[in-house]
């Protein structure tokens, strides 16, 4: 097997990143078709266009998962200030970590989580946050080897027209 690199997103990388975007959309879909958004034809367009335009962020990082020339996941992390409704101080806040679906379960996750960690705490985040989704059991074992602990829990109610 090759040898996964972990480095720096760049503008040749965002077609990549739309199509991993795109998989993590309907991976979400799948838990809870209430909650998240649905899928549609232009998921992998949006979620590049979202994430190249975070590339120019200076609070933001942005790190891909790269083997024998093919972006096989990417994690998308930036720093968050005190926040009083989340009643939260300034932190490192992970926003998404998603790999594909032929190289789960090979440690590309953790290697990437680990890259947003190291960077948050360069940029002196003092803690590290981050969201999953309730059935996502895969994602919180992984969350929880590397150091997460449970905070909070997201409920949701749909309201009627």
């Amino acid at each position: 097997m090759s040898e996964t690199v972990i480095r720096l997103a760049n503008e040749s990388d965002v077609p990549a990143l739309g199509r991993l975007g795109a998989l993590l959309v309907e991976t979400h879909y799948a838990f809870d078709q209430q909650r998240f958004m649905a899928p549609g034809a232009n998921s992998a367009e949006g979620y590049a266009w979202f994430l190249r335009s975070q590339l120019k962020e200076k609070d933001v990082v942005v790190y891909v998962a790269e083997r024998a020339g093919a972006i096989i996941g990417y994690v998308y992390a930036g720093l968050e200030p005190t926040s009083w409704k989340e009643l939260r101080e300034s932190a490192g806040f992970i926003h998404d970590v998603v790999v594909d679906e032929s190289s789960r379960g090979e440690g590309v996750a953790g290697l990437l989580v680990e890259a947003a960690i190291a960077w948050l705490r360069a940029q002196g985040a003092p803690r590290v946050v981050l969201w999953t989704a309730e059935r996502n059991g895969a994602a919180q074992r992984l969350f929880t080897r590397v150091g997460f602990r449970r905070t909070m829990i997201e409920m949701t109610r749909e309201l009627e027209p």
